[in-house]
């Protein structure tokens, strides 16, 4: 349907179990997903921009879908760093708003997003990009289960040492919040989040809970049942890749300059 509609270069909004994606004239020019960080968390919890100057810009320019314009014409951030942090964005949000459910897809023509366009990006750029971070994942640590459980921290083992990205995360890791919660406390993008805490689980940083029993009735499964949580991997495989911020923004930084 997504390729269909960007054949049509049709404009609206996709709607979908996990999120929304804006269309206009065939791309991409936004997400939203409730398990993403808005763009005005990314920025503000960042510390690149207050919370009032989003406030001001959102009650300025909403109505005209023209905030993202209105941010940089006031000067409150330039015209790169917003053009990089809505690719952040749509990118993360994107992900989750194209995994699989069985909930409907519907369409809806017309419906534009009140931030306004930034830069688009084409269909196909956004489902290479969601397909290579789902094998990122399932490369990392294989199990989906620790995405949206409360991420319980373990004590390392000896000599083992953590980044600061990190320790930063595990401060923030009290058993209850998962990864997206983690994510909108640290201001950071969700998949990046999940990516972390898969490396931790990967290197027994934080406790892996049991995937659900195929086909039980809300994913319950008998104590007897429960597959037990999978033995943790050499500590160095959380860190086989670079940071995955800096990792973006050179993607992000190449697709900028290749447009240019």
């Amino acid at each position: 349907m997504l390729l269909r509609l960007a054949d049509e270069r049709a404009t609206g909004a996709l709607l979908r179990d996990h999120g929304t994606l804006y269309l206009l004239d065939g791309r991409i020019v936004h997400a939203e997903s409730p398990v993403a960080p808005g763009l005005d968390v990314l920025l503000t919890t960042a510390g690149r921009l207050p919370r009032d100057g989003w406030t001001e810009a959102v009650a300025h320019a909403g109505v005209r879908r023209e905030v993202g314009r209105y941010l940089v014409d006031s000067g409150r951030i330039g015209d790169g760093e917003l053009e990089i942090c809505h690719l952040a964005a749509l990118f993360d949000a994107a992900f989750f708003a194209l995994t699989p459910g069985s909930g409907p897809t519907r369409f809806r023509y017309g419906v534009e997003h009140w931030f306004g366009p930034v830069r688009p990006v084409s269909v196909a750029e956004v489902w290479r990009e969601t397909a290579r971070r789902r094998h990122l994942l399932d490369e990392v640590w294989p199990y989906p289960a620790v995405d949206s459980a409360p991420v319980v921290p373990r004590p390392p083992a000896p000599g083992q040492t953590l980044t600061t990205r990190q320790r930063e995360l595990l401060a923030h890791a009290d058993g209850a919040r998962t990864p997206p919660d983690l994510a909108r406390a640290l201001g950071r993008p969700a998949f990046h989040t999940v990516l972390d805490v898969r490396r931790l689980a990967a290197a027994g940083l934080v406790a892996t809970p049991p995937e659900p029993a195929p086909g039980a009735p809300g994913g319950a499964e008998r104590a007897s049942d429960a597959p037990t949580a999978p033995p943790p991997v050499p500590a160095w495989v959380a860190g086989i890749a670079p940071d995955p911020d800096i990792a973006l923004l050179r993607r992000l930084r190449d697709a900028l300059e290749a447009h240019l």
